[in-house]
């Protein structure tokens, strides 16, 4: 571990963002040209004492997690990640295996969205990053972990995963998700994690199998929806799609028809995003 060039190197990024860049006013304070300390601890999920050490050379020695978080919250790219787990002495994630860095593109444009429902999902169904509204509106995806933190394979293996969809839309919700992660399947091969969502999801769930049998194409990624959200009651969204030039990750953005019933509920999920925030 470097520690005077990781830390030079954390400063040296936090000083390049810009409080726009993340979604944060400026206000009329601010002394320093880029972020503050705690801003950057913030946007990394870690305490202001835990990240300030790392720049004052006096951390203790981060671990993969901690590094992982670090380069979500300064929006690093893949190349300046790898940069950062190799100052901090650890190997370079293998990209093929991780799948868990936001593309600093999409965590901008994903930072101007704060009041709207919005999330980046990566090709193996795994969510990424949300807004507080998505939260709001679908729930904390990002929370679940090993095999469960793919919703392909929670739609088929729990319940609970479709509870906010009507009864009436999960054969074609279910059939949509079946294509898309054969399309992970056939990019990715046999020695690869959609594989192993595909293997586990053969094994636990007959509607699964005979699904994959047909060898689903999907079609549009993400058809208006219908969903039951236990607060608000019925909502018809319709969902906009930006996909990443590498195409291993998409910025999933739900909207209504403005004035519609639907929008009002929008507003009002905002609303309870940003007060459970």
């Amino acid at each position: 571990m470097d520690r005077a060039q990781l830390a030079s190197f954390l400063r040296t990024r936090r000083d390049a963002l810009q409080p726009e860049d993340v979604g944060l006013p400026r206000g009329r304070r601010r002394r320093t040209g880029g972020l503050r300390r705690e801003e950057v601890a913030a946007l990394s999920g870690m305490s202001t004492d835990y990240y300030s050490r790392l720049e004052q050379q006096r951390g203790a020695h981060p671990s993969e997690q901690m590094l992982a978080a670090l380069a979500r919250g300064l929006r690093l790219s893949l190349a300046e990640r790898d940069h950062l787990f190799q100052l901090a002495g650890h190997a370079v994630p293998r990209r093929a295996v991780r799948a868990d860095h936001v593309n600093p593109g999409m965590m901008r444009i994903l930072d101007r969205l704060h009041d709207t429902p919005a999330q980046v999902v990566n090709h193996l169904g795994e969510t990424l990053a949300q807004t507080a509204p998505a939260v709001a509106l679908l729930g904390d995806e990002t929370r679940h972990t090993g095999l469960a933190s793919s919703v392909h394979y929670r739609w088929f293996t729990d319940p609970a995963a479709r509870l906010r969809h009507p009864a009436a839309d999960h054969a074609t919700q279910s059939r949509l998700i079946a294509a898309h992660l054969h399309a992970a399947y056939t990019r990715d091969g046999r020695a690869s994690r959609a594989a192993a969502i595909v293997d586990a999801l053969l094994a636990a769930s007959t509607e699964f199998a005979e699904l994959w049998r047909e060898h689903p194409v999907p079609g549009s990624y993400c058809p208006p929806k219908r969903f039951q959200h236990p607060e608000v009651g019925s909502l018809e969204l319709h969902c906009q799609v930006l996909v990443d030039p590498d195409e291993s990750q998409t910025l999933l953005v739900y909207t209504a028809v403005p004035g519609s019933e639907s929008d009002d509920k929008l507003r009002l999920l905002s609303v309870i995003g940003a007060q459970r925030v």
